[in-house]
Protein backbone atom coordinates (compact mmCIF):
# COMPACT_ATOMS: atom_id res chain seq x y z
CA UNK A 1 0.00 0.00 0.00
CA UNK A 2 1.63 4.04 -1.04
CA UNK A 3 2.84 5.12 2.37
CA UNK A 4 0.55 8.39 1.28
CA UNK A 5 -2.55 9.57 3.19
CA UNK A 6 -4.92 11.97 2.97
CA UNK A 7 -5.64 11.87 6.19
CA UNK A 8 -4.91 15.01 8.15
CA UNK A 9 -5.28 16.17 12.29
CA UNK A 10 -7.95 18.50 12.21
CA UNK A 11 -7.29 20.87 15.68
CA UNK A 12 -10.36 23.29 17.12
CA UNK A 13 -10.11 25.61 20.00
CA UNK A 14 -10.74 24.72 23.16
CA UNK A 15 -13.39 26.36 23.49
CA UNK A 16 -15.28 24.93 20.67
CA UNK A 17 -14.45 21.74 22.33
CA UNK A 18 -15.97 22.58 25.59
CA UNK A 19 -19.15 23.74 23.55
CA UNK A 20 -19.25 20.57 22.27
CA UNK A 21 -18.83 18.61 25.29
CA UNK A 22 -16.23 16.12 23.85
CA UNK A 23 -12.95 16.97 26.02
CA UNK A 24 -11.43 13.31 26.88
CA UNK A 25 -9.76 13.02 30.02
CA UNK A 26 -6.60 14.48 29.01
CA UNK A 27 -7.91 16.89 26.34
CA UNK A 28 -7.87 14.67 23.68
CA UNK A 29 -9.55 16.32 20.82
CA UNK A 30 -12.50 14.64 19.53
CA UNK A 31 -12.40 16.20 15.95
CA UNK A 32 -12.67 13.64 13.82
CA UNK A 33 -9.81 12.27 11.38
CA UNK A 34 -11.33 10.77 7.70
CA UNK A 35 -10.44 7.49 7.92
CA UNK A 36 -7.80 5.80 5.88
CA UNK A 37 -7.55 2.51 4.11
CA UNK A 38 -5.54 1.04 6.84
CA UNK A 39 -7.54 2.48 9.57
CA UNK A 40 -10.53 1.20 7.85
CA UNK A 41 -9.26 -2.59 7.75
CA UNK A 42 -7.35 -2.05 11.58
CA UNK A 43 -11.27 -1.58 13.01
CA UNK A 44 -12.03 -5.17 11.78
CA UNK A 45 -8.86 -6.23 13.80
CA UNK A 46 -8.95 -7.04 18.26
CA UNK A 47 -7.88 -4.43 20.33
CA UNK A 48 -4.60 -4.85 21.41
CA UNK A 49 -3.28 -2.95 24.02
CA UNK A 50 0.65 -2.63 25.18
CA UNK A 51 2.90 -2.81 28.07
CA UNK A 52 6.28 -1.02 27.17
CA UNK A 53 8.76 -2.26 29.72
CA UNK A 54 12.11 0.58 29.41
CA UNK A 55 15.11 -0.39 30.62
CA UNK A 56 16.80 3.13 31.26
CA UNK A 57 20.54 2.94 30.44
CA UNK A 58 20.94 -0.17 27.83
CA UNK A 59 20.93 -3.70 29.26
CA UNK A 60 23.85 -5.65 28.82
CA UNK A 61 22.50 -8.21 26.00
CA UNK A 62 25.55 -10.55 26.20
CA UNK A 63 24.94 -10.83 29.89
CA UNK A 64 21.13 -11.64 29.90
CA UNK A 65 19.40 -12.65 26.24
CA UNK A 66 22.92 -13.68 24.22
CA UNK A 67 25.63 -15.08 26.00
CA UNK A 68 28.53 -16.36 24.54
CA UNK A 69 30.04 -19.06 27.01
CA UNK A 70 32.86 -19.73 24.40
CA UNK A 71 34.47 -16.52 24.16
CA UNK A 72 37.06 -15.21 26.30
CA UNK A 73 36.79 -14.49 29.78
CA UNK A 74 37.29 -10.56 28.82
CA UNK A 75 34.19 -10.81 26.70
CA UNK A 76 32.25 -13.31 28.49
CA UNK A 77 32.29 -12.47 31.49
CA UNK A 78 31.12 -14.31 34.75
CA UNK A 79 27.49 -15.24 34.15
CA UNK A 80 26.81 -18.29 32.35
CA UNK A 81 23.98 -19.65 30.41
CA UNK A 82 20.74 -21.32 31.58
CA UNK A 83 18.17 -23.56 29.40
CA UNK A 84 15.18 -22.19 29.54
CA UNK A 85 11.79 -24.11 28.84
CA UNK A 86 12.14 -23.41 24.90
CA UNK A 87 14.42 -25.92 23.62
CA UNK A 88 17.45 -24.85 22.29
CA UNK A 89 16.84 -21.06 23.74
CA UNK A 90 19.60 -19.73 26.40
CA UNK A 91 19.04 -16.89 28.55
CA UNK A 92 21.73 -15.61 31.09
CA UNK A 93 21.91 -17.29 34.98
CA UNK A 94 20.05 -14.14 36.30
CA UNK A 95 17.23 -14.43 34.42
CA UNK A 96 15.63 -18.16 36.03
CA UNK A 97 11.89 -17.17 35.95
CA UNK A 98 12.14 -15.57 32.71
CA UNK A 99 13.62 -18.92 31.58
CA UNK A 100 10.54 -21.02 32.84
CA UNK A 101 8.30 -19.20 30.99
CA UNK A 102 9.89 -18.60 27.93
CA UNK A 103 7.55 -19.82 25.88
CA UNK A 104 5.34 -16.98 26.35
CA UNK A 105 7.78 -14.22 24.50
CA UNK A 106 10.11 -13.82 21.78
CA UNK A 107 13.83 -12.46 21.50
CA UNK A 108 15.29 -10.07 19.10
CA UNK A 109 19.00 -10.83 19.18
CA UNK A 110 19.78 -8.89 16.32
CA UNK A 111 18.62 -5.96 16.90
CA UNK A 112 20.30 -2.45 16.03
CA UNK A 113 20.42 1.37 16.03
CA UNK A 114 21.81 4.93 14.78
CA UNK A 115 23.58 6.44 17.80
CA UNK A 116 25.10 4.97 21.12
CA UNK A 117 24.30 7.83 23.08
CA UNK A 118 21.26 8.22 25.83
CA UNK A 119 19.15 10.47 24.75
CA UNK A 120 18.92 9.98 20.70
CA UNK A 121 18.53 6.39 21.42
CA UNK A 122 15.87 6.72 23.82
CA UNK A 123 13.55 8.75 21.81
CA UNK A 124 14.14 6.55 18.68
CA UNK A 125 13.60 3.23 20.67
CA UNK A 126 10.57 4.67 22.00
CA UNK A 127 9.40 6.26 18.51
CA UNK A 128 11.05 4.42 15.00
CA UNK A 129 11.63 7.75 13.90
CA UNK A 130 15.33 9.17 14.36
CA UNK A 131 15.10 12.54 16.48
CA UNK A 132 17.36 16.20 16.39
CA UNK A 133 17.51 19.30 18.43
CA UNK A 134 14.75 20.43 16.48
CA UNK A 135 12.80 17.15 16.16
CA UNK A 136 11.16 14.96 19.25
CA UNK A 137 9.32 12.36 17.34
CA UNK A 138 6.21 11.35 19.54
CA UNK A 139 6.35 8.10 21.06
CA UNK A 140 4.01 5.11 20.16
CA UNK A 141 1.88 5.52 23.39
CA UNK A 142 0.87 9.18 22.04
CA UNK A 143 0.79 8.32 17.99
CA UNK A 144 -2.04 5.34 19.67
CA UNK A 145 -3.53 7.85 21.64
CA UNK A 146 -3.83 10.49 18.73
CA UNK A 147 -4.69 7.73 15.86
CA UNK A 148 -7.53 6.09 17.75
CA UNK A 149 -8.95 8.55 20.22
CA UNK A 150 -12.85 7.87 19.56
CA UNK A 151 -12.22 4.54 20.82
CA UNK A 152 -10.56 5.55 24.07
CA UNK A 153 -12.68 4.84 27.29
CA UNK A 154 -13.54 8.23 29.27
CA UNK A 155 -12.86 7.45 32.46
CA UNK A 156 -9.20 6.86 32.49
CA UNK A 157 -6.01 8.09 30.65
CA UNK A 158 -5.56 6.47 27.57
CA UNK A 159 -1.63 6.35 27.71
CA UNK A 160 0.08 6.66 31.58
CA UNK A 161 3.81 6.42 32.45
CA UNK A 162 4.82 5.01 35.50
CA UNK A 163 8.36 6.26 36.71
CA UNK A 164 9.79 9.69 34.99
CA UNK A 165 12.30 9.34 32.37
CA UNK A 166 14.19 11.91 30.76
CA UNK A 167 18.13 12.84 29.43
CA UNK A 168 19.75 16.31 30.31
CA UNK A 169 20.13 16.72 26.39
CA UNK A 170 16.97 15.32 24.25
CA UNK A 171 14.39 15.86 27.09
CA UNK A 172 11.83 13.33 27.54
CA UNK A 173 11.07 10.46 25.42
CA UNK A 174 8.61 8.34 24.60
CA UNK A 175 5.69 11.42 24.81
CA UNK A 176 3.49 13.76 22.51
CA UNK A 177 6.36 15.13 21.17
CA UNK A 178 5.78 16.88 17.77
CA UNK A 179 2.26 15.84 18.16
CA UNK A 180 1.62 18.71 21.44
CA UNK A 181 1.52 18.10 25.08
CA UNK A 182 -2.25 16.65 24.44
CA UNK A 183 -0.91 13.67 24.15
CA UNK A 184 1.85 13.19 26.92
CA UNK A 185 0.96 10.47 29.00
CA UNK A 186 -0.52 10.43 32.50
CA UNK A 187 3.08 10.00 34.52
CA UNK A 188 3.08 8.45 38.01
CA UNK A 189 6.44 9.22 40.47
CA UNK A 190 7.33 6.13 41.32
CA UNK A 191 7.79 4.97 44.77
CA UNK A 192 10.87 2.74 46.07
CA UNK A 193 8.74 0.73 48.89
CA UNK A 194 6.68 -2.36 48.43
CA UNK A 195 3.93 -0.25 49.42
CA UNK A 196 3.71 0.50 45.56
CA UNK A 197 0.16 2.74 46.51
CA UNK A 198 -1.62 5.80 45.60
CA UNK A 199 -3.93 8.33 47.20
CA UNK A 200 -3.86 10.97 44.46
CA UNK A 201 -7.49 9.80 44.07
CA UNK A 202 -8.55 11.04 48.33
CA UNK A 203 -8.95 14.78 48.56
CA UNK A 204 -7.46 15.77 51.77
CA UNK A 205 -10.29 15.94 55.03
CA UNK A 206 -10.26 19.22 55.09
CA UNK A 207 -11.91 19.13 51.81
CA UNK A 208 -15.57 19.28 51.53
CA UNK A 209 -17.89 17.92 49.39
CA UNK A 210 -19.39 20.95 48.89
CA UNK A 211 -16.35 22.19 47.31
CA UNK A 212 -15.64 19.42 44.95
CA UNK A 213 -17.14 21.55 42.47
CA UNK A 214 -14.10 23.94 42.58
CA UNK A 215 -12.54 21.77 40.34
CA UNK A 216 -8.89 24.68 40.41
CA UNK A 217 -8.91 25.01 43.98
CA UNK A 218 -9.29 20.62 44.30
CA UNK A 219 -6.61 20.03 41.81
CA UNK A 220 -4.31 22.60 43.75
CA UNK A 221 -5.02 20.85 47.00
CA UNK A 222 -4.31 17.46 45.37
CA UNK A 223 -1.26 18.54 43.55
CA UNK A 224 0.05 19.23 46.73
CA UNK A 225 -1.55 17.11 49.23
CA UNK A 226 1.18 13.98 50.55
CA UNK A 227 0.27 11.71 52.74
CA UNK A 228 1.91 11.11 55.84
CA UNK A 229 1.35 7.82 56.18
CA UNK A 230 2.37 6.34 52.86
CA UNK A 231 4.15 7.55 49.98
CA UNK A 232 1.51 8.44 47.36
CA UNK A 233 1.41 8.27 43.28
CA UNK A 234 1.55 11.92 42.95
CA UNK A 235 -0.47 13.14 39.89
CA UNK A 236 2.27 14.96 37.67
CA UNK A 237 1.95 18.84 37.17
CA UNK A 238 0.44 19.63 33.62
CA UNK A 239 -0.33 22.45 31.69
CA UNK A 240 -3.08 24.86 33.33
CA UNK A 241 -5.21 23.98 29.83
CA UNK A 242 -5.43 20.07 31.10
CA UNK A 243 -6.58 20.76 34.55
CA UNK A 244 -10.23 19.85 34.40
CA UNK A 245 -9.17 17.02 31.76
CA UNK A 246 -7.41 15.80 35.26
CA UNK A 247 -10.01 16.53 37.44
CA UNK A 248 -12.30 14.19 35.46
CA UNK A 249 -9.72 11.39 35.81
CA UNK A 250 -9.05 12.27 39.67
CA UNK A 251 -12.71 11.92 40.42
CA UNK A 252 -13.13 9.28 38.25
CA UNK A 253 -14.00 5.83 40.56
CA UNK A 254 -12.77 3.54 37.79
CA UNK A 255 -9.39 5.38 37.74
CA UNK A 256 -9.51 5.30 41.46
CA UNK A 257 -10.18 1.47 41.54
CA UNK A 258 -7.63 0.88 39.11
CA UNK A 259 -4.26 2.79 40.46
CA UNK A 260 -5.46 1.18 44.06
CA UNK A 261 -2.94 -1.88 44.56
CA UNK A 262 -4.52 -2.54 47.78
CA UNK A 263 -6.76 -4.44 46.29
CA UNK A 264 -4.42 -6.98 44.91
CA UNK A 265 -3.64 -10.06 46.98
CA UNK A 266 -0.75 -10.06 49.06
CA UNK A 267 -0.04 -13.42 47.32
CA UNK A 268 0.01 -11.42 43.92
CA UNK A 269 1.82 -8.29 45.08
CA UNK A 270 4.55 -11.22 46.29
CA UNK A 271 4.52 -12.88 43.61
CA UNK A 272 5.47 -9.51 41.22
CA UNK A 273 7.95 -8.36 43.96
CA UNK A 274 7.78 -5.82 46.58
CA UNK A 275 9.56 -3.13 45.18
CA UNK A 276 9.26 -0.64 42.45
CA UNK A 277 9.81 -2.81 39.25
CA UNK A 278 7.51 -5.69 40.48
CA UNK A 279 4.56 -3.27 41.41
CA UNK A 280 5.41 -1.19 38.38
CA UNK A 281 4.24 -4.13 36.45
CA UNK A 282 1.94 -5.06 38.45
CA UNK A 283 0.31 -1.18 38.18
CA UNK A 284 0.71 -1.78 34.41
CA UNK A 285 -1.55 -4.77 34.16
CA UNK A 286 -4.18 -3.02 36.47
CA UNK A 287 -4.35 -0.39 34.07
CA UNK A 288 -4.50 -1.98 31.29
CA UNK A 289 -7.46 -4.06 32.84
CA UNK A 290 -9.22 -0.55 33.69
CA UNK A 291 -8.96 0.56 29.90
CA UNK A 292 -5.45 2.30 29.47
CA UNK A 293 -4.61 1.62 25.72
CA UNK A 294 -0.96 1.97 26.72
CA UNK A 295 1.70 1.89 29.71
CA UNK A 296 5.31 2.54 30.06
CA UNK A 297 7.18 1.24 32.84
CA UNK A 298 10.49 2.38 33.54
CA UNK A 299 12.33 -0.51 34.92
CA UNK A 300 14.82 0.58 36.96
CA UNK A 301 16.08 -0.14 41.22
CA UNK A 302 18.94 1.90 41.87
CA UNK A 303 21.65 2.01 38.92
CA UNK A 304 19.65 2.01 36.24
CA UNK A 305 21.49 0.01 33.21
CA UNK A 306 24.19 2.06 31.85
CA UNK A 307 26.54 -0.46 33.77
CA UNK A 308 29.93 1.40 32.92
CA UNK A 309 31.39 0.01 35.85
CA UNK A 310 30.92 -2.98 38.17
CA UNK A 311 28.79 -4.99 35.97
CA UNK A 312 27.99 -8.00 37.46
CA UNK A 313 27.16 -6.37 41.09
CA UNK A 314 25.06 -3.97 39.45
CA UNK A 315 23.23 -6.78 37.15
CA UNK A 316 23.07 -8.97 40.51
CA UNK A 317 20.98 -6.06 42.10
CA UNK A 318 18.97 -5.03 38.87
CA UNK A 319 18.02 -8.57 36.91
CA UNK A 320 16.12 -10.46 39.60
CA UNK A 321 13.65 -8.14 40.25
CA UNK A 322 13.12 -7.50 36.50
CA UNK A 323 13.41 -11.03 36.14
CA UNK A 324 10.43 -11.51 38.79
CA UNK A 325 8.53 -8.89 37.80
CA UNK A 326 8.44 -9.27 33.83
CA UNK A 327 7.51 -13.12 34.21
CA UNK A 328 4.75 -12.75 37.21
CA UNK A 329 3.41 -9.97 34.58
CA UNK A 330 3.25 -12.60 31.93
CA UNK A 331 2.34 -15.44 33.63
CA UNK A 332 -0.81 -13.26 35.83
CA UNK A 333 -2.30 -12.12 32.32
CA UNK A 334 -2.16 -15.71 30.68
CA UNK A 335 -4.05 -16.62 33.57
CA UNK A 336 -6.25 -13.87 33.37
CA UNK A 337 -6.87 -14.38 29.07
CA UNK A 338 -5.18 -10.88 28.49
CA UNK A 339 -1.76 -11.94 27.08
CA UNK A 340 -3.17 -12.44 23.62
CA UNK A 341 -4.70 -9.04 23.71
CA UNK A 342 -1.58 -7.18 25.28
CA UNK A 343 1.49 -6.66 23.31
CA UNK A 344 4.53 -6.28 26.40
CA UNK A 345 7.87 -5.45 25.15
CA UNK A 346 11.10 -5.12 26.95
CA UNK A 347 13.60 -2.88 25.20
CA UNK A 348 16.38 -0.23 26.49
CA UNK A 349 17.95 2.57 24.37
CA UNK A 350 20.97 0.27 22.95
CA UNK A 351 23.30 -2.93 24.03
CA UNK A 352 26.57 -3.00 25.99
CA UNK A 353 30.34 -3.35 24.46
CA UNK A 354 31.45 -7.32 24.33
CA UNK A 355 34.79 -6.18 25.81
CA UNK A 356 34.96 -5.33 29.55
CA UNK A 357 36.50 -2.44 30.40
CA UNK A 358 39.29 -1.91 33.15
CA UNK A 359 37.48 0.88 35.24
CA UNK A 360 39.05 0.97 38.77
CA UNK A 361 35.91 0.16 40.52
CA UNK A 362 35.54 -2.63 38.64
CA UNK A 363 35.23 -4.14 34.75
CA UNK A 364 32.08 -2.86 33.24
CA UNK A 365 30.68 -2.60 29.57
CA UNK A 366 30.34 0.92 27.63
CA UNK A 367 27.69 1.65 25.12
CA UNK A 368 26.95 -0.79 22.19
CA UNK A 369 24.94 0.25 19.31
CA UNK A 370 25.84 -2.17 16.48
CA UNK A 371 24.03 -5.11 18.28
CA UNK A 372 21.43 -5.72 20.94
CA UNK A 373 18.52 -7.86 22.12
CA UNK A 374 14.89 -6.83 23.00
CA UNK A 375 11.73 -8.78 24.04
CA UNK A 376 8.56 -9.21 22.50
CA UNK A 377 5.20 -10.96 23.85
CA UNK A 378 1.43 -11.22 23.30
CA UNK A 379 -0.30 -9.40 21.80
CA UNK A 380 -0.91 -12.00 19.12
CA UNK A 381 3.46 -12.33 18.62
CA UNK A 382 4.36 -15.59 17.66
CA UNK A 383 5.98 -17.48 21.43
CA UNK A 384 9.36 -18.98 21.76
CA UNK A 385 10.96 -17.74 18.78
CA UNK A 386 14.31 -16.33 18.49
CA UNK A 387 14.82 -13.49 15.56
CA UNK A 388 18.69 -13.38 14.36
CA UNK A 389 22.05 -14.13 15.52
CA UNK A 390 24.80 -12.44 16.35
CA UNK A 391 28.56 -13.43 16.05
CA UNK A 392 30.97 -14.99 18.31
CA UNK A 393 31.37 -12.05 20.51
CA UNK A 394 27.80 -10.78 20.02
CA UNK A 395 29.42 -7.61 18.93
CA UNK A 396 27.75 -7.44 15.36
CA UNK A 397 24.47 -8.85 13.83
CA UNK A 398 25.74 -12.11 11.47
CA UNK A 399 21.92 -13.13 10.61
CA UNK A 400 18.63 -11.42 9.81
CA UNK A 401 19.36 -7.59 11.05
CA UNK A 402 16.37 -5.99 12.60
CA UNK A 403 16.49 -2.07 12.51
CA UNK A 404 14.64 0.22 14.94
CA UNK A 405 11.87 1.45 12.09
CA UNK A 406 11.66 -2.96 11.73
CA UNK A 407 11.04 -3.06 15.56
CA UNK A 408 8.52 -0.28 15.46
CA UNK A 409 6.88 -1.24 12.32
CA UNK A 410 5.85 -4.79 13.86
CA UNK A 411 4.48 -2.54 17.49
CA UNK A 412 2.26 -0.46 14.86
CA UNK A 413 1.22 -3.28 12.95
CA UNK A 414 0.18 -5.19 16.33
CA UNK A 415 -0.96 -2.20 17.73
CA UNK A 416 -3.69 -1.45 14.71
CA UNK A 417 -1.62 2.04 13.81
CA UNK A 418 -1.52 3.66 10.52
CA UNK A 419 2.46 4.70 9.87
CA UNK A 420 0.82 6.54 6.95
CA UNK A 421 -1.07 8.97 8.79
CA UNK A 422 0.06 12.35 8.32
CA UNK A 423 0.39 15.29 11.27
CA UNK A 424 1.65 18.21 11.39
CA UNK A 425 4.84 18.75 13.42
CA UNK A 426 4.70 22.12 15.89
CA UNK A 427 6.67 23.90 12.92
CA UNK A 428 3.70 22.57 10.74
CA UNK A 429 5.58 20.45 8.50
CA UNK A 430 3.77 17.50 6.96
CA UNK A 431 4.79 13.64 8.29
CA UNK A 432 3.70 10.78 8.07
CA UNK A 433 3.35 8.91 11.56
CA UNK A 434 6.04 6.09 10.52
CA UNK A 435 8.31 7.06 7.80
CA UNK A 436 10.01 3.29 7.39
CA UNK A 437 10.55 0.09 8.70
CA UNK A 438 9.24 -3.92 7.87
CA UNK A 439 7.52 -5.34 10.18
CA UNK A 440 9.43 -8.40 11.88
CA UNK A 441 7.43 -11.22 9.66
CA UNK A 442 8.94 -14.61 11.60
CA UNK A 443 6.79 -12.69 14.87
CA UNK A 444 3.67 -12.26 13.22
CA UNK A 445 0.67 -15.27 13.10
Amino acid sequence: MSRRSDVRDCTLSRRAFVRAGAISPLGLSLAGQLASERVAEAKTRKRVNCIFVWLQGGPSHIDMYDLKPDAPSEIRGVLQPTQTNVPGTMLGELLPHMASCADKFSIVRSMYCYSNAHGQSDLNLMSGAIPTRDFRPPGFGAVLSWQQKGGLHTQVPPFVQIGDITDPNFGPPGRGGELGRNYDPFIIDESNSGNFTTDVFESPESIGAERLSDRHRLLNRLDGFQSQLEQPLRLAATQDQFREQAFSIVTSRKAKAAFDLTRESEATRDDYGRNKIGQGLLLARRLIEAGVRFVTVRCVVAYAWDHHADIFTRLGHEVPRYDQGYAALLKDLHARGLLDDTLVVTAGEFGRTPRLNSDPAGAGRDHWNRAFSLTMGGGGIKKGVVVGRTDKHAAEVADRPVSVADFAATVYQVLSMNPDQMYHTTAGRPLPALASGTAIQELLS
